[in-house]
């Protein structure tokens, strides 16, 4: 059922915990509520919020936010051991993937207490442990508001890079994803070498799924701060891609950098490390601060404006160009 909301403050739906407000909001759970929203035109300014845990408002919104709320999850098919699951855009992410740990289906366990739902998933193509979305992403279905009609998009189609897709581009402000169809597997796919996490699941008594899921959530609660207590984002930078020549420089002057080659024949580098070395890690200016344990995530120690917030970011990466010669950029979406 389609609701809608005028002037609504916008900290206890988004992660940050900011003030500001959006001139529209629309809660919607089907294609006829999207087509009811959209019926009177597109307006002159829109986007989608899904959970709110991927941006930074740095001043009211005077447009109109979509934010679907349907959460369905279902097994579509399944072929030998593959199975296609559906996966309505305002699953909690989280939720599906201990949905999908309690059916013994492989593929997403890395991915582990990634906060926001499922629908922005593939927008940001979201990773971590050496996994993203976009390895296990099958198709996505979508509303396009400008031809008032359904499309789906197969995985091939959708432009996955790191932190990248065709829906921060070319499909920006043109579709609103209904839902994704994730590949998932019965037979173990267990994917331990990245950080902590053979240790954190041998610890837990060997590889299970559920080991793995707890090993990783584990790990997280260690390094990110709950945004219920403080607000954040998660990491706020992406890690920064330089060349092999680059990277070669940058371990003469620094042999400790973590760098991570690529099929690519990039290196990608740690930006925590890297904000690490700045001697940022733990830095607060007023409302506002560097995580203690993990440099990559900024935070709102309360009351913060999203000004407060980017000005600091900016800051940050201040820093690390001045040391190293290396822009990271930011990962949260800022408006």
């Amino acid at each position: 059922m389609l609701q809608e909301f005028q002037r609504i403050d916008l900290s206890d739906r988004t992660s940050f915990h900011v003030g500001a407000r959006a001139a529209r909001l629309a809660e919607v759970e089907t294609v006829d509520d999207l087509r009811a929203l959209f019926a009177g035109g597109v307006p002159g300014q829109w986007m989608v919020l899904a959970g709110g845990n991927n941006i930074l408002f740095t001043h009211d919104y005077e447009g109109l936010l979509v934010v679907p709320v349907a959460r369905r999850i279902e097994v579509l098919r399944e072929t030998g051991d593959r199975v296609t699951v559906g996966v309505d855009a305002g699953v909690e992410w989280d939720d599906l993937v201990a949905w999908a740990v309690d059916r013994e289906l492989w593929g997403i366990e890395n991915l582990s207490l990634i906060p926001g739902r499922a629908g922005a998933a593939p927008v940001q193509n979201i990773g971590a442990y050496g996994c993203e979305a976009g390895d296990v992403i099958e198709r996505v279905h979508m509303y396009c508001v400008e031809s008032d009609s359904l499309l789906t998009l197969d995985a091939a189609h959708c432009g996955f890079g790191y932190r990248e897709s065709v829906f921060k581009g070319a499909l920006r402000g043109r579709v609103v994803i209904t839902r994704i169809e994730v590949g998932l597997s019965r037979t173990p796919q267990p994917r331990l070498c990245y950080g902590d996490v053979e240790r954190e699941v041998e610890a837990r008594g060997g590889v299970t799924l559920h080991n793995i899921r707890e090993a990783i959530c584990s790990i997280r609660r260690t390094k990110l701060p709950d945004t219920a207590v403080m607000g954040n984002a998660g990491s706020f930078f992406k890690n920064p891609v330089v060349s092999e020549t680059e990277a070669a420089r940058l371990r003469m002057t620094f042999p400790d950098m973590p760098c991570y080659p690529l099929a690519d024949g990039g290196v990608k580098l740690a930006a925590g490390w890297l904000i690490d070395q700045t001697g940022l890690k733990g830095y607060r200016d007023g409302r506002v601060g560097v995580h203690e344990r993990q440099a990559l995530v900024l935070v709102n120690l309360g009351g913060a404006t999203g000004a407060e917030v980017l000005a600091l970011a900016r800051k940050v990466q201040a820093a690390v160009r001045e040391k190293f010669g290396v822009e990271i950029d930011t990962e949260v979406n800022i408006l």
